[in-house]
């Protein structure tokens, strides 16, 4: 018999805080995509006088937010190079130095340039480090986001290595502005790195265009869970999941995370849940989150008319009934610096940068707006993607719509990977329990 996992319902019942999460978006433009090469802060109270999370509600949730998420957990865990310093760092390939104009924190930034459509590496001694049972987060902008990926590379003094990788940030060009990225782990070489006998770490920047220009700045630590987890977000409120899905979902005791379309439930259109469907789903134990109007929102230039849109769009889940409203899946994957400003009025967590590769995270150092995923495409690239989560204790969001599209895998496929999931040593959790995560005391 398969293990069973709890439900939201009666975690919350059991536990005033306790766990673990996931997020979602919409997957468009896969070829792209797939072409592509923890803690709080310090200063920070991890939960009210109450013991509980924070911004952490047992039913509906109220329309605005308490606090600015992103604000309050910019940085998490502990400095292991703010870049006042950049005398430490070499350049191997490309350009670089220092930005007084463009930094997250201090007084400056470390901004790297290609040199045409060469890949650029930057690299600094680890020496007298430990960083046994620690995962990195650092924070990254760049003008050039639509086909790059950033590496950060941990090497040990007999040349055994760890690579950390954020595969890709975007498909589109819209600069997101400053965002903190906590990548897991994306492949390492055939012996375990000795990660208290370092000699290096070297900054990655891997590209498919012209030119590429990014800012680093604000490198820090946290600890690795005790486990790993997955995921299951399931993107538009299709009745596929809900009749194809759902059913292999219950048997395993999987919850899932589903982004639905409030346009759509509400006019019926074919292949779509009803409102009451997804309600029907709720109370089985997924998460209904907001996706909102299934129209790109970095098209939007005023900010009241992204405010409205977002408050809207919230208030209609609201309406309905679902509690997963504090979470948000950007539609199309669309969101930049301006809709990333406002979402914080309404949601908490949310995403995503995803790729058509394993693109994973971990649980203590992202920025909570800006999480990455997985597109479920592919049952041996998901299968890897459970695998790395398990093995180095990060979260893997595998990402899906429809049978029958092609940035979902068959239904056969499908059940092979709820089976091994079943067997891997993950915990399947949803946007609540990752928020938990994301803000308990580390």
């Amino acid at each position: 018999m398969s293990r069973k996992r709890t439900t939201r319902r009666r975690f919350l019942a059991l536990s005033s805080a306790a766990g673990l999460t996931g997020m979602a978006g919409c997957a468009e433009q896969l070829e792209s995509a797939a072409n592509q090469v923890a803690g709080q802060s310090s200063n920070e109270t991890p939960s009210d006088a109450s013991g509980s999370t924070p911004g952490l509600t047992d039913g509906v949730p109220p329309l605005e937010t308490e606090f600015d998420s992103r604000e309050r957990y910019r940085q998490p865990g502990d400095s292991l190079d703010d870049f006042s310093d950049l005398d430490t760092w070499t350049i191997v390939q490309g350009s670089g130095g220092a930005d007084e104009d463009v930094a997250f924190d201090g007084e400056q930034s470390f901004r790297l340039r290609s040199n045409g459509s060469r890949n650029i590496i930057a690299e600094r001694s680890l020496e007298g480090e430990d960083l046994t049972e620690t995962d990195l987060s650092f924070a990254v902008r760049t003008t050039t986001p639509d086909s790059i990926t950033v590496n950060l590379r941990v090497v040990d003094q007999f040349g055994s290595s760890k690579v950390y990788s954020l595969r890709q940030i975007r498909y589109r060009e819209p600069d997101v502005g400053w965002f903190r990225a906590s990548p897991g782990v994306f492949q390492q070489s055939e012996y375990e790195p000795a990660l208290d006998h370092l000699d290096r770490l070297e900054i990655q920047v891997l590209h498919s265009m012209p030119e590429a220009e990014i800012w680093i700045d604000d490198l820090r630590t946290h600890p690795t869970p005790d486990q790993g987890y997955v995921m299951l977000s399931w993107d538009d409120g299709t009745l596929d999941y809900y009749e194809t899905a759902a059913p292999l979902h219950d048997e395993y005791g999987f919850p899932a995370v589903q982004a639905a379309i409030p346009r759509w439930a509400e006019q019926g259109r074919d292949g779509i849940m009803s409102i009451s469907e997804l309600q029907d789903r709720q109370e089985a134990g997924d998460q209904i989150v907001v996706h909102g109007t299934h129209e790109p929102i970095h098209e939007l230039d005023d900010e009241a008319t992204i405010n409205e849109r977002l408050r809207r769009d919230k208030q209609w889940f609201i309406d309905n009934g679902f509690e997963g409203a504090n979470y948000i899946v950007h539609p199309h994957n669309s969101f930049d610096k301006a809709s990333l400003e406002q979402a914080t009025s309404y949601h908490y967590c949310g995403g995503f940068n995803q790729a058509g590769n394993v693109n994973t995270t971990s649980v203590y150092g992202f920025d909570p707006l800006v999480l990455p995923r997985t597109i479920g495409h592919d049952l041996e690239i998901s299968k890897r993607c459970v695998d790395l989560a398990a093995q180095h204790n990060q979260c893997t969001v595998l990402n899906f719509h429809t049978f029958e599209a092609h940035n979902t895998m068959p239904k056969a496929d499908y059940e092979a990977l709820l089976e091994h999931i079943d067997s891997a040593d993950v915990e399947v959790i949803t946007f609540d329990d990752l928020w938990t995560l994301r803000t308990s005391n580390r």
